[in-house]
């Protein structure tokens, strides 16, 4: 096989996302309306028969967890969120206000935008390109959880996207995404904001 598909979503929403706080790598865990959204998510096919992976993040642990069809997780370091450092419990509209032009220019500095003690776009996507490489060397098709900043990552590696205005695509965040890993090192988008199959 010239190249192994895969499919990643966004974990369900945290009380974090609800009050629009950035995450990183602060081990946030599903709202109550995160963990009732998850429970009735059914992966569409062909995802629904793929090995299941996820992010050590109990947010999205707890979401790999709760998909139907259940199935047993692989957790996988490479999926975590991208730390977004000292900003971390922060949102963006008080780092901007706080931060004025020097926020400003970190924000305009595309993948290499840089969180105090964080973790750059570019690292991240390092990180999360060589995940899919290995899922490419396995040669077995899988269904990841992880999150909006690694995903975002992702989109940018296979796009050439450096993360200076637009994305080349709108994701929805309550959305399946398939990719495909090609054993060269690239990565193809395939089919991006394939909605979820509503559980009984």
């Amino acid at each position: 096989m010239s190249a192994v598909p895969f499919a990643i979503l966004r974990h369900a929403p945290t009380i974090w996302n609800e009050a629009g706080r950035l995450q990183g790598l602060t081990d946030t865990c599903l709202s109550a309306a995160g963990e009732a959204a998850a429970r009735h998510w059914r992966l569409p096919a062909p995802a629904d028969g793929w090995k299941r992976m996820s992010s050590p993040l109990r947010r999205a642990r707890r979401t790999a967890e709760l998909l139907r069809p259940s199935a047993a997780v692989t957790v996988d370091q490479a999926l975590r969120e991208m730390s977004f450092g000292a900003w971390e419990g922060r949102t963006l509209v008080e780092l901007r206000a706080a931060g004025g032009a020097t926020f400003a220019a970190a924000e305009a500095a595309g993948l290499d935008f840089q969180p105090p003690g964080g973790e750059s776009p570019r690292a991240t996507m390092a990180r999360i390109a060589g995940w899919a490489g290995r899922v490419a060397a396995g040669g077995e098709p899988v269904v990841a959880v992880s999150h909006k900043a690694a995903i975002r990552a992702l989109l940018a590696f296979a796009t050439g996207w450096n993360m200076l205005g637009r994305p080349p695509h709108k994701l929805d965040w309550r959305s399946v995404h398939f990719f495909a890993a090609r054993r060269d090192g690239r990565i193809t988008v395939e089919r991006l904001n394939v909605p979820f199959e509503e559980a009984p």
